[in-house]
C-alpha cells in the first residue's frame, strides 16, 4: 500500500552535508526536472526583495530571511521524513518509531513539497522555505510538477492507495486509480488542526502495524477514532471517522 502524504510550513534545521547525496530521489529520470525547479528557486532568492522573499517564505524577521534567501545547494540535507516537523509530522513522531516501522514509511509513503514534487520519505532534501501557494516569481510548481510526474506516478502507484494529502497537494496530482480517503470530524465538524494530527497517527499506526492492504486497514483499531460511514464515488472511497477521545 502507498500513503499520499502533505509537507509541512514548520520544517527541522540542521542535517548532513554529505555532497554524495545532493540528487538522490525517487525517479531519478526526472532529477533534470526537479532541478530545473531547485535551480529556479536558488536564481529567485538571489534577486528578491525584502517583500518578495517574505512572501516567498511566509516568514518575516531579518535572520529567517536572511538564512532561508542563502544559497539552497550550500545547506545541509535531511531525510524528509525528518525534515518537515509540523502537526502530522509530530504525532507521526517517526524517531521514535523502530526499524522496521521507519523501513515502511521510507518505502512507502509519497510526499508532495511545494518544491521538490514528488519525493519519498527517504528522500534527502535542503533546509527551505516556500509557503503553501506561493509561486516562485509567478512560476507555479504545483502546475510544472502535475505535468512531467503524473505519469510515473500512474506507473508506480501499483498497489492499494491511501490518500492522506491535504486538498491543496492534489493540484499536483490526480489520482487515476482506485483510492481510499480519510475524513475527521469533531461533534460532527470537520476540524484541520485535529485532522493534521489524525493523519500522522494513522501513518503511525500503519507503520506500527505494518499494514500492507486497504484490507488490513480496515479492520486495524485506531484509538479514539471510530468509523462514522463510507462514501463510494467513482474512483473515490471516502471512510468518514469521528474522533471521540
Amino acid at each position: 500500500m502507498k500513503i499520499l502524504f502533505s509537507p509541512s510550513e514548520s520544517k527541522m534545521s540542521g542535517g548532513s552535508r554529505d555532497a554524495s547525496v545532493n540528487f538522490s530521489w525517487v525517479f531519478p529520470n526526472l532529477n533534470d526536472k526537479r532541478l530545473e525547479i531547485l535551480e529556479m528557486y536558488n536564481s529567485f532568492l538571489k534577486k528578491a526583495n525584502k517583500n518578495e522573499l517574505q512572501a516567498l517564505f511566509g516568514l518575516k524577521k531579518d535572520n529567517e530571511l536572511e538564512y532561508y534567501s542563502s544559497d539552497l545547494f550550500s545547506r545541509p540535507l535531511m531525510k524528509a521524513i525528518l525534515r518537515y516537523n509540523g502537526v502530522a509530522y509530530e504525532h507521526l513522531n517517526y524517531r521514535n518509531l523502530d526499524e522496521r516501522s521507519r523501513k515502511m514509511i521510507d518505502e512507502n509513503t509519497i510526499i508532495f513539497s511545494n518544491l521538490y514534487g514528488v519525493i519519498l520519505a527517504k528522500d534527502m532534501i535542503f533546509d527551505y522555505k516556500l509557503k503553501q501557494g506561493e509561486s516562485i516569481g509567478g512560476f507555479r510548481t504545483e502546475v510544472f510538477y502535475k505535468k512531467y510526474f503524473s505519469g510515473v506516478l500512474d506507473d508506480f502507484l501499483d498497489s492499494d492507495i491511501l490518500d492522506l494529502r491535504a486538498g491543496f497537494y492534489e493540484k499536483f496530482y490526480s489520482l487515476t486509480k482506485p483510492y481510499t480517503t480519510i475524513k475527521f470530524l469533531k461533534n460532527g465538524k470537520v476540524v484541520s488542526h485535529f485532522a493534521k494530527a489524525y493523519r500522522g497517527i494513522v501513518l503511525r499506526c500503519i507503520a506500527l502495524n505494518q499494514i500492507s492492504s486497504l484490507d488490513e486497514f480496515y479492520n486495524m483499531q485506531i484509538p479514539n477514532l471510530k468509523i462514522n460511514k463510507i462514501i463510494k464515488n467513482r474512483l473515490k472511497t471516502e471512510i468518514v471517522v469521528d474522533i471521540i477521545g
